[in-house]
């Protein structure tokens, strides 16, 4: 069979093609690598290996185990710090053992040096790196951008700083800090696997990420990834994604087990076991008769934590109110700081008013002393302990164990609540665990002092363990503090002790149940005072009282909309009024009838489009060149325009040249917040009187003449990218569905339509007042109008429901 060129060349490369279009391989033997040259073979193994390398690396199990493997190294790392901190502490106390006041100078300084260093650190670096992070957290899981908050400059300023404030014993705790960490991690880590995968530059799939760093964040510190998972679920997230949670539990686990896996390799531990592990009797752990105690020690503890919240609150608001301190100590950070750790380490002095609550005990220690099984008291009497145990701490002459435990809680309770309010990186986790691990402890031993012989079953007698109810009660005020549930399972993997799931199980929910009716959580306290764009909570009292309030209202009425007959003097009206991201848009002014809804970018971009048509579209008796441009009404814009513009006493150029203001880009206001200003680059009027041949008069009326159709012009929405079908809500949509939908679906604003026609629109801040009340001058709390008359049993008469059919008949026409 003849074969032509082309199917010669096919031939050569080894495939051909038949007549009917099926493919062949060719009969001769392909080039083995093995007969490749040595480069040609290293090539095509370089390929391979690429290719599977970013297959590899850019799979969801790589990123999340890069991600737990990163977050406990840095756990690890910075507890050994810590260590090293406070260990340095205790020599330079124990060696200025020669006089008592070198004792406290030495004791007081170390702290206030490093509490000084903390807040300048995190001051001058990075402040977005103060306060816990998790309320900023709870707000950019939300959709909002918060500037600089998950850089690697904030990461760096975030750990040191966290370091070097745990090094100096102030009652603080990392666990919060932590979760802002996990989610810095997750970010930056996301900006460097998109180099392998094209799918971690999507927002969606970041956002997804973001809400494992929080999860990792507290698995690395308590050990505890299942906990860890549901406290970011119920913190961070309102409504939790449910794939996010094998990535949250995967990357988690993880971190877990690289933690305790360093502990064990540095030589800290002889195998995995639970950070605070305890051993408490397995067979029979507690008695159906002290269940009542457990419970009453739950709402104790959500009182507790209703009232922490609120003194937290008090204090931050006192400080904000009080105008000159407040910006003397903005001003002066360390004076701030250095008080507060100079207060604190004075009253926690070892051999001053520290010895009646155990001042020379880290928070850690302390804790280890809380869970211990052994029994304090016996008879109100402390029991005998060797030196060099932690639980000698708590023995003093002068005092039983009871005024000590009571001291301990009271004087911690404050001294919490004052330090985090400083401007540096502390969380409130682990000091309100410590509180509650104490408070615990003093029932406990009330308990085992009343019933010194045990409790009697069936012939039985089963002592008390007061460490358990030092487990129970860490578990139970820091669920009233955070309104979490999960703090009962983070306290079981911390310990190791499931036999007292139920005590902890029964405390946690009285305690939320007592707090949230009380006060909101920590971290919404935080947000409320910081102002931070996030929806609260509807509490169960609302719900009942608010059942009644519909949007409408509580909507904004005055509302600014886009028609399709709008001009471009309307468009500049509108974008000078406000920085309204988007806009609806009408199908007229007398309809009102909504068909969607423009971005703020696209209206600036018709302008913009306009401006450049037009240019050369010239008055022809003009010297000069007449463009319509964007000018930024801002302080750098007036200078930058000044400075433009030459100096009268300098020799004038010829007016034909194209002026500076001209070739002025056009900013943006969508990003910057900056208000635009539509006019017309006019040549200098001084330059035109130095030429004979203008007349100001005549020229200036044919400009006048020029700019007028220019504006009234109708605008041409065809290049607009329009969105059809924007949110929208009916003007009788409760205020809990209101509530919801916000929630679920991440709703910055909604439209609020009358059988299709736009009458209001309500965001965030209508919504948050809605929820929060109205609250007059005299501090009164009041209802909407509308919704007191609903309760009277009077009905607004709906007239746009009465008239559908003389609606629909008016666009008929």
């Amino acid at each position: 069979m003849a074969v032509d060129g082309k199917d010669q060349s096919h031939l050569e490369q080894g495939i051909h093609t038949n007549h009917a279009g099926r493919l062949h391989r060719d009969r001769r033997p392909r080039t083995s690598l093995s007969e490749l040259s040595p480069c040609h073979q290293c090539g095509v193994w370089v390929t391979h290996f690429q290719r599977l390398f970013v297959t590899l690396v850019g799979a969801d199990w790589i990123f999340l185990m890069i991600l737990g493997f990163i977050m406990a190294v840095l756990s690890f790392v910075m507890d050994l710090f810590v260590t090293l901190l406070t260990d340095a502490h205790r020599w330079i106390y124990d060696i200025s053992d020669s006089h008592v006041f070198l004792q406290y100078f030495a004791w007081v300084a170390y702290s206030m040096i490093l509490m000084c260093f903390a807040a300048g650190f995190a001051s001058i670096v990075s402040p977005q790196a103060v306060g816990s992070g998790i309320p900023e957290m709870k707000t950019a899981l939300r959709g909002v951008v918060l500037p600089e908050y998950l850089t690697f400059r904030t990461l760096v300023s975030k750990v040191i700083s966290l370091t070097c404030v745990l090094g100096s014993e102030l009652p603080v705790g990392k666990e919060g800090p932590f979760v802002h960490i996990g989610s810095m991690c997750a970010v930056l880590l996301c900006k460097f696997m998109s180099l392998f995968s094209g799918i971690y530059k999507n927002e969606a799939r970041n956002k997804e990420m973001l809400t494992v760093g929080c999860a990792v964040g507290i698995g690395c510190c308590f050990a505890s990834p299942i906990g860890g998972v549901l406290f970011s679920m119920e913190v961070t997230s309102r409504f939790f994604v449910a794939p996010n949670y094998w990535r949250g539990f995967l990357s988690a686990a993880f971190g877990s087990v690289i933690f305790r896996l360093l502990a064990v390799w540095h030589g800290e531990e002889e195998t995995l076991t639970a950070l605070y592990a305890t051993k408490y009797r397995l067979d029979f752990p507690f008695d159906l008769q002290e269940l009542p105690a457990f419970a009453a020690m739950g709402i104790v503890c959500g009182l507790g934590g209703a009232f922490f919240v609120f003194l937290y609150g008090k204090i931050t608001l006192f400080v904000k109110k009080q105008k000159a301190m407040n910006s003397f100590l903005m001003k002066n950070v360390f004076l701030y700081s250095a008080l507060v750790s100079v207060l604190v380490s004075t009253l926690t002095f070892p051999p001053g008013f520290g010895q009646f609550m155990a001042g020379k005990l880290t928070q850690r220690e302390s804790l280890i002393s809380f869970f211990d099984n052994r029994t304090w008291s016996n008879h109100c009497i402390m029991a005998d302990f060797e030196d060099d145990d932690h639980l000698a701490a708590w023995k003093h002459p002068q005092a039983n164990v009871f005024i000590i435990l009571t001291i301990f809680i009271l004087m911690k309770f404050w001294m919490s609540a004052l330090s985090i309010t400083l401007p540096i990186p502390c969380g409130s986790f682990v000091p309100i665990f410590v509180i509650g691990a104490g408070f615990g402890r003093l029932v406990g031993e009330g308990m085992a002092t009343l019933f010194p012989e045990g409790i009697n079953t069936d012939g039985h007698i089963y002592h008390i363990v007061p460490g358990a109810y030092a487990v129970v009660g860490a578990a139970a005020l820091t669920a009233g503090v955070t309104h979490t549930f999960s703090t009962g399972v983070i306290m079981m993997e911390l310990t190791g002790q499931i036999n007292y799931i139920l005590p902890i199980l029964i405390s946690v929910i009285l305690a939320n149940m007592v707090s949230q009716s009380l006060q909101p959580s920590i971290y919404d306290t935080v947000i409320r005072i910081k102002k931070l764009p996030y929806l609260p909570l509807l509490r169960w009292g609302h719900r009942v009282r608010k059942c009644n309030i519909h949007v409408e209202d509580f909507m904004e009425r005055d509302v600014r909309y886009v028609t399709l007959n709008s001009t471009y003097r309307d468009i500049n009206r509108i974008l000078r009024s406000g920085n309204l991201k988007m806009l609806p848009v009408v199908k007229s002014a007398e309809s009102m009838l909504l068909l969607g809804s423009v971005e703020r970018a696209q209206l600036l971009a018709l302008l913009k489009q306009r401006a450049q048509d037009r240019r050369g579209g010239l008055v022809p008796s003009m010297p000069c060149s007449y463009r319509v441009h964007f000018q930024t009404s801002t302080e750098e814009s007036s200078s930058t325009s000044s400075s433009a513009h030459p100096d009268s006493s300098k020799p004038l150029k010829p007016v034909l040249k194209k002026s500076a203001v001209d070739e002025e880009e056009i900013t943006n206001p969508y990003d910057s917040g900056i208000s635009l200003k539509l006019c017309c680059s006019r040549p200098d009027i001084d330059a035109l009187q130095d030429y004979p041949d203008a007349e100001d008069d005549t020229i200036l009326q044919e400009i006048e003449e020029w700019e007028e159709p220019q504006l009234d012009e109708q605008v041409n929405f065809n290049n607009c990218k329009i969105d059809p079908a924007p949110f929208q809500l009916v003007e009788g949509t409760s205020l809990h569905k209101t509530h919801t939908m916000f929630s679920v679906l991440n709703l910055d604003y909604a439209y609020i339509t009358g059988i299709g026609r736009l009458i209001g629109v309500v965001s965030l801040k209508e919504l948050r007042k809605a929820i929060e009340g109205f609250l007059p001058a005299d501090g009164v709390r009041l209802r909407p109008i509308l919704a007191s008359f609903r309760d009277r049993g009077v009905r607004g008469a709906r007239i746009e429901t009465a008239e559908l059919h003389k609606l629909l008949d008016h666009q008929a026409s």
